[in-house]
């Protein structure tokens, strides 16, 4: 099959034509600003498909709107008529489209020209008035806010908020291109006002935004994990680390160190406990306490150790053996005191989740020999 996208450099092209060919289709035409216009005449003949992603967003003058918007659109039906090429068409509009304004305008030209075209030619148009797209690869301090904070915030660089209480309708990236994929499939959305669409839509403040992406510059401080059952949360954080500095891809954790080997806290969450790591030194035994509610999980990744319990009116202990060469998962109770010796001849790595994060004025922790 062969596809034509056009503007496949842009931000949509550039994750479009990836996931193309993750998805095993080989035969595809790149066609962008930079491309051999001669070029585009092979394409347009050759193309079982077109997506038409090319535009214009930030011209020198309100006419490169119209000339970029419509103009190329125009040029490139022209080119597909020419060779009787009735390929399926899906280009890229904005919910600008239905606004008074230069760049609306043109993108509403643009829409009209190819639903003209599919009525002549009998053609399959597919029309998507984007809302504001998010996501990796998006070219800050040029049409995204999102883009833009997110780069500056990762940077430390300032960001100018005009209006927090602004209400962003905003499509992310991935969900466009399944869409779009979708679309070369024969199935897009379509809905009831002639246009395809891209779901789900979110609907945030901008003033949330920027908090949430303060906050996020800020988990690695204090080690918080965003709340990832929230959809849009979820998309925002994945694109906010997209724009980390490449020498800043790590960061530093407080190791709590002494003889007996070290302590790291990993993450922190608000509603799943918290994640830490572990290391005993050669025969050392850590624990020795036990706890009314605050439950854990270990997890042995490297080294040989046993863990024993004993309830506090009981003499009888009960041991487990375990080792990195058998990965497991050992419950450890409520109102059992416990320890961890490490039985080898080098450290012991144990991973650990508690199911809250430690707190030193409630610690729910009792001393108490196994």
């Amino acid at each position: 099959m062969n596809i034509l996208v056009t503007g496949s450099n842009g931000f949509v092209g550039k994750n479009l034509v990836i996931e193309l060919k993750n998805k095993g289709y080989t035969d595809i035409f790149e066609y962008d600003i930079d491309t051999d216009p001669a070029l585009l005449d092979g394409y347009c003949k050759k193309a079982d498909f077109v997506f038409h992603l090319a535009g214009v967003n930030r011209p020198q003058t309100e006419d490169e709107f119209m000339q970029g918007n419509f103009g190329f659109t125009s040029l490139l039906l022209d080119t597909l008529k020419k060779h009787n090429n009735t390929c399926p068409v899906m280009i890229s509009s904005s919910i600008q489209a239905a606004l008074d304004n230069p760049y609306g305008k043109s993108k509403k030209a643009g829409e009209d020209l190819i639903f003209k075209y599919s009525e002549q030619t009998g053609s399959k148009a597919y029309v998507y008035r984007f809302e504001n797209v998010f996501g990796k690869w998006c070219r800050p301090n040029y049409n995204s806010a999102v883009a833009t904070f997110c780069n500056n915030i990762a940077n430390d660089l300032p960001i100018k908020v005009n209006d927090p209480s602004v209400n962003m309708q905003l499509i992310y990236i991935d969900d466009v291109v399944a869409e779009l994929i979708s679309a070369l499939e024969g199935e897009p959305t379509l809905l009831d006002d002639g246009f395809c669409h891209v779901l789900p839509v979110h609907k945030v403040k901008l003033g949330e935004i920027v908090e949430l992406l303060y906050s996020f510059k800020e988990s690695r401080k204090d080690l918080s994990v965003p709340l990832m059952s929230d959809p849009f949360v979820k998309k925002l954080y994945a694109t906010y680390l997209s724009y980390l500095p490449k020498d800043s891809f790590s960061y530093n954790l407080k190791m709590n160190c002494d003889e007996r080997g070290s302590f790291t806290e990993i993450l922190r969450t608000a509603h799943h406990g918290q994640f830490s790591v572990n290391i005993s030194k050669p025969g050392i035994t850590k624990g020795q306490h036990w706890h009314h509610t605050k439950n854990e999980k270990f997890v042995v990744v490297s080294g040989k150790g046993v863990i024993r319990f004993r309830k506090p009116d009981s003499d009888e202990i009960i041991e487990y053996f375990v080792s990195g060469d058998k990965i497991e998962v050992v419950d450890i109770p409520t109102g059992y005191t416990h320890n961890i010796e490490n039985l080898g001849d080098t450290d012991m790595v144990t991973f650990m989740w508690c199911n809250e994060c430690f707190d030193p004025e409630h610690p729910d922790t009792y001393f108490l020999k196994v």
